[in-house]
């Protein structure tokens, strides 16, 4: 195990009725913008019970339009806002669009300089305005950690950044706002939390059992809990498990001490660029294909997850390995996402477009060992077609 430093600086708020606490959290003399995302908050009644909790605070503007994959363009319309309204504290209610897109909103009032070159050119930010968050998406773990994803429109670019200083203050994690969500909003964040935990473990490691088992957990949890929040949707139980461990999956504990993946993320980034996918179904076409292509450097680990995850004991090696990377389509499946570019109407002439993406933003050496090139994500993406 490698060494490291961690400290996860939010507290997390969880459970029924949770939302009262953010009272406590924010200043009363705070001048606070809301940002949420299409409404949906209106409707099945979060955002009233936000406005509740901040009755007695002395001022409140509201900014809704944060879309799935959040566009800069939007969220400079938000920072403008902001900047006229005086803001000093960001309340973020949604899913991990509306938090990522809060954290860029929270590092680009105060920037000085373009804001893109946060995410273009992974500009230092040495301060931002303080954010929490109410999570009504888990998926994305995005409530507890330091990173954010933001597209620009216009240049089909969708890039990352990581900042402590855009760590939330404070979270609040109440199953029930997760009820009235569609169910393919519910499959989505399943798979996303899971695709989390595989870039994190399905590498190439010695000694890390503690981070082994812990996310072997995580990923049990989700292939047993999955299905079940498709067909009983306001039970309780499973709606707090699925979202304590889409938490779980990328708070950092997981991660720590390890070598990561992340190129089934920086390939699923160019599809939702060129296309507008939803992140989950990236992730769901290219980590078979990633596991697939990449049999021989994460042999040792994918014979692991066969044998713990799945329970996979028969065979020979390659035979397990085919196996577990079958049951984990299978799985995807399951929860009623599609596995292959062509179930999305997406067509083989395709790939040399998103693979001059990823040349584009110097996606050349992605993997642990920095060996998925150019040519390699070429016959990643030809066998996901």
């Amino acid at each position: 195990m490698k060494n490291f430093s961690f400290q996860n600086p939010t507290r997390i708020h969880f459970g029924k009725g949770m939302i009262a606490r953010i009272a406590e959290e924010i200043p009363q003399t705070a001048n606070i913008l809301i940002t949420y995302g299409g409404g949906s908050i209106k409707k099945n009644g979060t955002l009233q019970q936000v406005r509740e909790a901040l009755k007695d605070h002395a001022s409140i503007t509201e900014f809704g339009g944060i879309e799935p994959n959040p566009s800069y363009e939007t969220l400079m319309e938000a920072v403008a806002v902001a900047k006229q309204e005086g803001i000093d504290y960001l309340l973020a209610v949604g899913g991990g669009s509306v938090i990522d897109g809060t954290k860029f909103i929270a590092a680009a009032i105060p920037f000085e300089g373009d804001p893109w070159t946060i995410l273009s050119d992974n500009a230092e930010i040495h301060q931002a305005v303080p954010a929490g968050n109410v999570l009504t998406l888990p998926a994305t773990g995005s409530e507890s950690n330091s990173g954010s994803v933001v597209t620009r429109r216009a240049t089909n670019d969708k890039l990352a950044f990581l900042s402590p200083k855009v760590y939330p203050q404070f979270t609040v994690l109440d199953p029930e706002t997760t009820y009235s969500l569609p169910l393919g909003q519910s499959a989505n964040g399943v798979v996303d939390a899971f695709a989390h935990v595989m870039e994190q473990y399905l590498t190439i490691r010695e000694n890390a059992p503690i981070q082994d088992r812990y996310a072997e957990s995580l990923l049990i949890t989700l292939i047993e809990q999955g299905p079940i929040v498709l067909t009983q949707p306001e039970d309780y139980e499973t709606r707090a498990t699925i979202m304590w461990a889409a938490n779980q999956a990328l708070n950092g504990l997981i991660g720590l001490g390890v070598p990561h993946d992340w190129s089934t993320h920086m390939i699923g980034h160019e599809i939702t660029a060129l296309f507008g996918l939803d992140h989950a179904q990236t992730l769901a076409i290219v980590l078979p294909s990633v596991m697939h292509i990449m049999r021989e450097d994460k042999a040792s680990k994918l014979l692991q997850y066969a044998e713990r995850v799945w329970g996979i004991r028969e065979g020979n090696d390659q035979e397990k390995i085919d196996s577990a990377i079958n049951k984990t389509r299978a799985f995807f499946e399951q929860m009623g996402i599609k596995t292959r570019l062509s179930d999305y109407g997406i067509q083989e002439s395709a790939i040399t477009d998103l693979v001059d993406q990823l040349k584009r933003h110097k996606m050349t050496a992605l993997g642990e060992n920095q060996n998925i090139t150019p040519e390699v994500a070429t016959r990643i993406l030809r066998h996901a077609a």
